[in-house]
C-alpha cells in the first residue's frame, strides 16, 4: 500500500486512549488517523480534541461512507463487534476488532467466514499475545535453550478493582473467561502449541457480580504437553502482581519461570540465568500499565504493517478462532464436567 493508510477509530472509551496514543505514535509509519466515532458525543468530541484527530462521528456508517477509510479499528465492547464488523466488510475495509471476539462462537464464526469469502482483512487486537515480556518467554522457548517444553502453568490472578472502570462486568452473562481467559489461553497456545481438549472448574467468589469471577482450566495439547491456566479477579495476595502475567514452562532439561516484577529465570544444563523482560516507559505510558499499554502499540504496528503488506495478521480472525474455541470449551466443560474436545474453522 502506497501513501498513508487512512485509519477510524469506533469507540472512544478508557481503553481507546491507548489505541489513540499508538495511531499517533505510528503517523511517521504510515498511520494516518482520520475520524473518531462514539454513540456519545461527549466521548467522540474529546477524543478529537485531544488527538487532534480531524473529524469525529456518533454515526458509523456516516464515518465510513465519508472518510475513505483502508483501517478500521473497532474499540467497542462485544456485543457491538459483529454489525460493525460486517458493515466494514460489505464497505471491503481492513478491519481489527478489539478481543473479546464476539460474545458467541455463531458471531466469532459469521465474522471470520464473511471476512474470507470477501476477501478482507480481519484481525482482533489480542494485545497479550504482543505483551513485550510474553514475546521474550516465546522467543526463549522457541531458541530450544529447555528443549521441548512439556508442561507449563500461566496465571493471571489479582484483587485489583476493574469493576470502577468496567462496571458493566458486574452484570455479564459469561464474566472472567471471555474477558481475561482469552488473552491467557492465547498465550498457552503461543508457549505449548494447539490444544487437544479442555478441563475447567469455574468459580463466582464475588457475589455481586452474575457470572463466573475465576476459572481454572486445564489443557492437553496435541505434543502430549499439559498446561494449567488459571485466572482470578479474587486473588487478596500481597503484593498484588497486577497486571502481570505469571508463568512456569518445564522440559525434560530446563524451565523457564516468570516472576513478579518482569524477570524470567531460565534453567538449562543444570545451571539458571536471569533475563530482564521489562516493557520500556513510552511518553504515554504509567507503571504498573505500561506493559499492557506498550502491547497496543505493537499490536496497532503489526496490523499497519500487515495490512500495507497485503499480508494477514498473526492474530488474524482464523487464528482468533482456535483461542475463541478455547474459551467456548472451557465454559462447555464447566457446565458439564467433562473434559471437551474444541471445535474446529472451517
Amino acid at each position: 500500500m502506497a501513501g498513508k493508510t487512512r485509519i477510524g477509530l469506533v469507540g472512544c472509551g478508557f481503553f481507546s486512549r491507548n489505541h489513540l496514543h499508538s495511531w499517533q505514535d505510528l503517523s511517521a509509519e504510515g498511520a494516518e488517523l482520520v475520524a473518531v466515532c462514539d454513540i456519545d458525543p461527549e466521548k467522540a468530541v474529546a477524543a478529537a480534541r485531544d488527538f487532534n484527530v480531524p473529524r469525529w462521528y456518533t454515526s458509523v456508517d456516516e464515518m465510513l461512507d465519508r472518510e475513505g477509510i483502508d483501517l478500521l479499528d473497532i474499540a467497542t465492547r462485544m456485543d457491538t463487534h459483529r454489525a460493525l464488523v460486517e458493515k466494514a466488510i460489505a464497505a471491503g475495509i481492513a478491519t481489527v476488532v478489539q478481543k473479546p471476539f464476539a460474545p458467541r462462537w455463531e458471531d466469532a464464526v459469521a465474522m471470520t467466514t464473511a471476512a474470507e469469502r470477501a476477501g478482507v482483512f480481519l484481525a482482533v487486537h489480542e494485545n497479550f499475545r504482543f505483551q513485550t515480556p510474553l514475546m521474550k518467554v516465546a522467543e526463549a522457548i522457541r531458541s530450544g535453550e529447555i528443549g521441548e517444553p512439556n508442561w507449563a502453568r500461566i496465571a493471571f490472578r489479582t484483587g485489583y478493582d476493574l469493576y470502577k472502570t468496567q462496571p458493566y462486568f458486574y452484570d455479564e452473562d459469561r464474566f472472567i473467561i471471555l474477558d481475561l481467559g482469552v488473552h491467557t489461553l492465547d498465550i498457552a497456545r503461543v508457549f505449548m502449541g494447539e490444544v487437544e481438549h479442555v478441563y475447567c472448574e469455574t468459580q463466582r467468589r464475588n457475589q455481586k457480580v452474575k457470572a463466573e469471577d475465576t476459572a481454572t482450566v486445564m489443557l492437553r495439547h496435541v505434543s502430549g504437553a499439559v498446561s494449567v491456566v488459571d485466572f482470578s479477579y479474587e486473588s487478596r495476595k500481597l503484593p498484588d502482581p497486577f497486571p502481570e502475567t505469571l508463568a512456569e514452562i518445564e522440559s525434560a532439561t530446563g524451565a523457564i519461570v516468570i516472576e513478579p516484577g518482569l524477570t524470567m529465570n531460565i534453567t538449562s544444563g543444570g545451571k539458571m540465568r536471569t533475563v530482564d523482560i521489562g516493557a520500556p516507559l513510552l511518553h504515554w505510558t504509567s507503571k504498573p500499565w505500561h506493559v499492557a499499554q506498550e502491547s497496543v502499540l505493537i499490536t496497532c504496528r503489526h496490523m499497519l504493517e500487515r495490512v500495507r503488506a497485503g499480508k494477514p495478521a498473526d492474530t488474524s480472525a482464523a487464528d482468533n478462532l482456535k483461542t475463541y474455541a478455547l474459551a467456548e470449551a472451557a465454559y462447555e466443560s464447566a457446565a458439564t464436567g467433562r473434559a471437551v474436545v474444541p471445535r474446529r474453522f472451517p
